[in-house]
């Protein structure tokens, strides 16, 4: 996806792709990291103790379990940036289904997170509150009691 963005930006910027930018638009996307999601953690789990248990398959760039802001309390699951596809690929493979810290897990290859539209607040249009991210949702039922 990043390669296919950055080609885009090459042609518009020029009207075509120099043959050195190709290049390094190729060999950017060939060096690029791959980051796994892992899911099913448990709470007990840690950026370390999670780093430690993907080690054995390649240089890892990046552990890191989600927490909630206000706690610190893991949410139960967290990404795994490897330093290459081979790496991160040889890990999904590996790990997916395995226990960890008493917990099977789920590893799969992270998606990108699409831009938010709505800047993260306000209302959704299906009357809910909370840009449709877990807010809180109104009931319109259209009768005489305001609603």
């Amino acid at each position: 996806m990043a390669f296919c963005g950055k080609l885009g930006m090459l042609v518009r910027q020029n009207g075509q792709a120099p043959k050195a930018s190709l290049i390094n638009a190729v060999r950017f996307m060939s060096q690029s990291q791959t980051k796994l999601f892992v899911g099913g953690l448990s709470w007990g789990t840690d950026d370390s103790s999670l780093k430690e248990a993907f080690s054995n398959f390649g240089d890892i760039t990046e552990a890191k379990v989600i927490t909630e802001r206000e706690s610190g309390k893991s949410r139960g699951f967290g990404f795994v940036t490897y330093d290459s596809n081979e790496s991160a690929s040889s890990a999904q493979s590996a790990m997916d289904g395995q226990e960890l810290n008493g917990r099977n897990i789920r590893v799969s290859f992270a998606n990108d997170r699409p831009p938010r539209s709505d800047g993260g607040y306000g209302g959704g249009n299906d009357g809910s509150y909370g840009g449709n991210r877990g807010g809180y949702r109104v009931n319109y039922r259209g009768g005489d009691d305001g609603f």
